[in-house]
């Protein structure tokens, strides 16, 4: 493909030359292509960017999730070494409140292994300016993970990750795809059906024109490290926006500027995401021989934590800020806010006890 046009130039010639794209094929290409793709080239994160994740909104998401993973290694007997992996590590906040958190406790910071997969050479310009003291290193595979036990945070990351949509119509389920009318890109559907018994059960029984998104990508990656983690022991943290069990609905938006926009327009330029189905991550964890703990909002599981305690405690130590300590609390467990919409899910070795799951 002609790397001198623009993305947006680039996915119509494509088009135009061997058909419609499935919206799975353009999520990745917005994203994630080699040169021109949204985070190869935006500074997404941040007041001065698309969005705010929930580690810039306050460092007590990052401390108590520290705490947790303090936890979790003390329950595996502290493993000397183990591996750190963050998917998708933003700028760098999170891993650093985490970090600053968890190195208290005796020994973890000789133990840990930091080890960060992300594909933006923004935001990787700016993680290592804030993990420069932990040793990290940036990972492109999951094959350079090693075999150390493995815990694994990925907070707002499956989100990201291209699905498909398929639209039921009479004579059975048609992949919804994106080509082009009168020059301008468009959603339709593939001409041939797909039949309905190869559908997964939880669209066996929906109504014309629901669409069904079909979430490929996040299992293969939990599928991965679930293998991983079955082989070597640990756990996976994750943290994103969506649903417990496997629905019908469209999720797939696109944001920019803090608020939503096309997301057919300006391809490299607007974050893509869908809601994630959680359901799919504890099949693949499960089916690896993990445990899954049931799902838990996002304000439960910071609450269950002691985010309550460690905002006061961070009031008192700086009264001039104890108001905007609070409203931090509020924004991250406040039902009509984070707290709500987004949901806590937990894998991990059978045995272990995560903290934040059980009332």
């Amino acid at each position: 493909m002609n790397q001198t046009l623009s993305l947006s130039d680039q996915i119509d010639l494509q088009i135009r030359t061997t058909g419609p794209i499935s919206v799975a094929t353009y999520m990745g290409l917005c994203l994630t292509h080699p040169t021109k793709g949204y985070y190869r080239a935006q500074n997404a994160v941040g007041a001065d960017g698309d969005f705010i994740t929930a580690p810039e909104i306050s460092q007590m998401f990052g401390e108590l999730i520290g705490f947790f993973l303090v936890n979790l290694w003390q329950q595996m007997d502290e493993p000397k070494p183990f591996t750190l992996l963050e998917l998708g590590p933003g700028r760098g906040t999170l891993m650093a409140d985490i970090m600053r958190v968890a190195c208290r406790a005796p020994g973890f910071r000789e133990a840990v292994q930091l080890r960060l997969f992300e594909t933006s050479p923004v935001l990787i310009a700016q993680q290592k300016q804030r993990l420069a003291a932990y040793d990290a290193q940036w990972i492109e595979s999951f094959d350079q993970l090693g075999d150390t036990p493995l815990m694994v945070v990925a907070n707002e990351f499956f989100d990201a990750l291209p699905i498909r949509q398929f639209v039921r119509k009479d004579d059975g389920w048609h992949e919804r795809q994106i080509g082009l009318a009168d020059g301008q890109r468009v959603f339709g559907l593939s001409p041939t059906p797909i039949p309905a018994e190869s559908m997964p059960p939880a669209a066996a029984d929906a109504a014309p024109d629901s669409v069904f998104e079909v979430h490929f990508a996040s299992g293969e990656v939990m599928s991965r490290l679930s293998r991983a983690i079955a082989r070597q022991g640990g756990a996976m943290l994750a943290i994103d926006y969506g649903y417990a069990h496997s629905q019908t609905g469209e999720t797939l938006q696109g944001v920019r500027n803090h608020a939503f926009a096309d997301v057919l327009s300006d391809p490299g330029a607007v974050d893509l995401s869908a809601h994630v189905d959680f359901a799919v991550l504890g099949g693949a964890a499960r089916q690896a021989g993990l445990a899954a703990q049931p799902l838990v909002t996002q304000g439960e599981f910071l609450t269950r934590l002691g985010i309550g305690e460690r905002a006061s405690a961070l009031a008192r130590a700086n009264p001039e800020a104890a108001a905007d300590v609070r409203l931090a609390e509020e924004r991250l467990t406040s039902a009509q806010q984070m707290g709500e919409l987004f949901k806590v899910f937990c894998a991990h070795s059978p045995g272990l006890v995560p903290p934040g799951f059980v009332a």
